[in-house]
């Protein structure tokens, strides 16, 4: 048993995380909190660390080292150097215990499940395991989360679990929004009377949906073209699209470009194309055919209130200049612009959401890059930048798919702190690292055979 444990994690990180969120919430619910729900929810965390050392000692010995192996433990020497140096000695960083520990935690949490892939060979029967759990999960995922967007009314959710697992439990303050729940569940059309709700699933965000669907997605354009690929894939991008994640849209296309290249097939290339124009027409449409919701008073009184803070932001969805695009344009260039001034970085727990949710100032936020950059400087962003490139390296000559889902993860990474996903800080890393040593079955990528 003991064994087989990193292998039995591995699909426990896959359906697991995929309900964490949802579970948590409940939890908190029916009066789990505090310390306890603190417990319940380093599941994951304490299953990575027993699996890993679990298959560092069935190994017997670590495996042949390859470059993307040095980056990653230079990457992490770098992380845990930053948490130990002063940040009195960086500069003006800030950060409280608690954050350094969050940050830490956020930062490393990809380079142990990288190792613990580089530590499995996965057999057929487990990969078919892993494979029935990656589209199961994108099934279950898009189909619960229609029937939610259509059947389930927001209040059900303002009333619900989710406001306090975010702002009482997470220390993320949603109350400037929609009665604590996260505003980009709603698309705000310009129209008080028409808001639409995005698919945030079990996840309870349509953006970590949106890029777990586009993983998933890319599996299935790898493979042969049996009926059930194609009902699968069906659903799995249904349910990307109501998430009307535009970043998503554009990933899924480089990510099925990249797979045409390695794979040499056209049919991906015309998937990227195709999809393309859906996504084009269907952010367009969305405002009109989405499922519609409405404000609360108190919400209706904050949204007017920001839009007298922002006059004369263009609503189109489609254009450069909508409340959307705008806000990730300038997070991202605050963000370069900090880096730039300050290269040694300002220590961790200065960025992103674990600077907002120990409330210390948040010198970067959202894009991946410039978070690494703010809190390890530029040294640590490069050996980051160094590591992410290096398994793309390796992965090219072993998996196709896995090639298409790095590059979209990389390309995720610019306006999203795509590792703050858990669900691909644990599944994706570890199954690029399963990959990079050669570990996956041959017919992992059977549409190349």
């Amino acid at each position: 048993m003991s064994d087989r444990l990193p292998r039995i994690a591995l699909v426990a990180f896959i359906a697991g995380l995929a309900v964490h969120n949802l579970v948590m919430a409940e939890l908190w619910d029916v009066g789990v909190r505090g310390a306890s729900l603190d417990v319940v929810a380093a599941w994951k965390d304490v299953l990575l660390a027993a699996a890993l050392v679990v298959a560092l000692l069935a190994a017997g010995k670590l495996p042949s080292w390859l470059w993307a192996d040095r980056l990653a433990l230079l990457y992490a020497a770098l992380v845990l150097l930053y948490w130990l140096v002063p940040q009195g000695w960086l500069g003006d960083g800030a950060a409280t215990q608690k954050g350094q520990l969050l940050a830490a935690r956020h930062d490393l949490i990809p380079v142990a499940a990288y190792f613990l892939g580089r530590l499995l060979a996965l057999t057929p029967s487990t990969w078919r395991r892993v494979s029935l759990a990656l589209v199961g999960i994108a099934v279950a995922v898009s189909a619960w989360g229609l029937a939610d967007v259509y059947l389930v009314p927001l209040q059900r959710w303002r009333d619900s679990g989710v406001p306090g697992w975010f702002e009482e439990q997470l220390g993320l303050d949603y109350s400037e929004g929609l009665s604590g729940l996260p505003e980009n569940w709603v698309l705000n059309t310009g129209d008080e009377l028409n808001p639409i709700r995005r698919l945030g699933s079990t996840f309870l965000s349509p953006l970590a949906t949106a890029y777990v669907l586009v993983i998933v997605l890319l599996y299935l354009a790898a493979r042969r073209r049996p009926w059930w690929v194609a009902v699968a894939g069906t659903l799995a991008y249904l349910g990307l699209l109501w998430t009307h994640t535009r970043a998503a849209f554009l990933s899924l296309a480089l990510g099925l470009v990249v797979l045409a290249i390695a794979q040499r097939r056209l049919l991906p290339l015309g998937l990227a194309i195709a999809s393309l124009i859906v996504g084009v027409a269907f952010v367009k449409a969305f405002p009109t055919i989405g499922p519609s919701t409405s404000y609360t008073q108190p919400e209706l009184e904050i949204l007017r209130q920001q839009g007298q803070q922002n006059p004369g932001v263009d609503s189109d969805p489609l254009a450069a200049g909508d409340a959307s695009t705008a806000s990730h344009w300038r997070n991202l260039r605050d963000g370069v612009r900090v880096v730039v001034r300050h290269p040694q970085g300002f220590g961790l727990g200065n960025a992103g959401v674990n600077a907002s949710r120990t409330g210390v100032e948040i010198r970067a936020g959202e894009s991946t890059y410039t978070e690494i950059g703010v809190e390890t400087g530029v040294i640590g962003l490069a050996a980051l930048v160094a590591w992410l490139v290096a398994v793309l390296v390796g992965l090219w000559r072993r998996s196709a798919w896995l090639s298409a889902a790095w590059v979209a993860m990389l390309a995720i990474g610019v306006q999203t702190d795509v590792i703050g996903v858990h669900w691909i800080a644990y599944v994706l890393f570890a199954l690029a690292g399963v990959a990079i040593g050669g570990g996956l079955p041959d017919d992992s990528d059977e549409a190349t055979r």
